[in-house]
């Protein structure tokens, strides 16, 4: 089931973010052809603010625990996260 992974950082933790995008890129890549999407989200000044990922997982518990072991999450990079099922129609 794909589950899409929304995360908005807590402000002013730009450089939280940089520090641990390595570690975070790692993690994502070491999904495979598990993880259907992913990026930064954009603020009005083209600053990354939060992430979108997209990943096919057995249920909403194996998403929790992708996200909780996202390098990210435990820098304590993100304000939210929300995990919703995610049905693609197009294209």
């Amino acid at each position: 089931m794909l589950y899409v992974i929304r995360c908005i950082d807590k402000q002013d933790h730009l450089a939280v973010r940089q520090a641990n995008r390595p570690d975070h890129v790692d993690y994502l890549k070491s999904f495979g052809d598990q993880l259907f999407a992913a990026g930064a989200l954009l603020d009005d000044n083209d600053q990354m603010c939060g992430s979108v990922v997209i990943i096919d997982v057995a249920d909403k518990t194996s998403a929790e625990a992708f996200s909780a072991n996202d390098p990210y999450a435990k820098a304590g990079l993100f304000a939210s996260v929300t995990i919703d099922r995610w049905n693609k129609v197009l294209p």
